[in-house]
């Protein structure tokens, strides 16, 4: 869908055309996200989850550092209309498409008696129910990065510099993602996801309170830190808990959660940046990453939770 989605957004000519264009865009990633992590959950014993978590992470930060520094080449450089880039980005995605194809699962014994009731919501376990909530807890202040762009140019940093910081954003998240998989392997999921929540706060408490711009593109890339560590390890931490048989719906209402969270704490923020001050939304983010540091930290107390 995603292949399909970008160059519709290229031969828009409206907003309600790209809004269209990129409803269709997440609803394919959704769609995609949980059999995949599925895939990837079973294909590795639980003792090496938190790497092969890790190195998807790897690959989908990769591309997001690489594809805005080569649109940028193309639009700079080559003058190319920024409608052809869109058309270009069905190139990858076809790809991607084609390799899935050579992708073979392990076959799973299921007893033959196994119904639809047997995935029915009372088969997950209550400490799965238990991170769902300190994920949520902790997503309703995680708003767009979007914000974190606009500040970033509010204080005075050109659309050039932000691009190239965001660029490094992501190579950050890119970097960190499988050592930060790796940890959680050894360390214990809990300690390393804490770790994300804590570097959250502290980059949401210096978007509210800094005015400088080099401070302020350090945070934003430190922030990759937080972006690497919670897509590797807050997954691998959800597949922990389900059985085999419902990990697929399991990271299912985990991705879930992450985005009706997330679109909430967007919605917010978006209230408080236009009718309160551009502070406040990332004070807001903060108090509930100091919420979900706590919620984790009371609710599952042991190392490896």
């Amino acid at each position: 869908m995603a292949a399909i989605a970008k160059p519709l957004i290229g031969l828009s000519t409206s907003w309600q055309g790209v809004l269209g264009a990129r409803v269709f865009d997440r609803f394919g990633a959704g769609s995609r996200s949980a059999p995949r992590d599925a895939l990837i959950a079973s294909s590795v014993d639980e003792q090496s989850r938190g790497r092969a978590f890790g190195l998807e992470g790897v690959g989908d930060n990769a591309g997001a550092f690489l594809g805005p520094l080569l649109a940028v080449f193309l639009l700079l450089s080559w003058q190319i209309d920024i409608c052809y880039i869109f058309y270009l980005a069905v190139v990858p995605g076809l790809l991607a498409f084609l390799m899935v194809l050579l992708v073979k699962e392990r076959p799973t014994a299921v007893p033959a008696k196994s119904k639809t009731d047997d995935i029915s919501l009372r088969k997950f376990p209550r400490r799965y129910w238990q991170y769902l909530l300190v994920t949520a807890l902790f997503g309703i202040g995680n708003s767009s990065n979007s914000f974190l762009i606009l500040r970033t140019t509010d204080i005075g940093a050109s659309m050039e510099a932000t691009i190239l910081i965001y660029a490094a954003f992501n190579l950050v998240a890119a970097v960190i993602s499988y050592p930060a998989g790796s940890l959680s392997d050894v360390w214990g999921r809990k300690t390393v996801l804490l770790l994300s929540y804590v570097i959250f706060l502290v980059t949401y408490l210096g978007f509210a309170l800094i005015q400088n711009v080099v401070v302020v593109a350090v945070l934003f890339i430190f922030y990759g830190l937080y972006q690497g560590i919670f897509r590797a390890v807050g997954k691998a931490f959800a597949t922990d808990f389900v059985p085999e048989h419902l990990r697929a719906s399991g990271v299912g209402w985990y991705n879930t959660t992450v985005g009706v969270a997330g679109l909430v704490a967007s919605i917010v923020a978006g209230l408080l940046w236009d009718h309160i001050s551009h502070s406040a939304v990332f004070l807001y983010g903060a108090v509930f990453a100091a919420a979900g540091c706590i919620a984790l930290l009371i609710l599952f107390p042991t190392k490896r939770g």
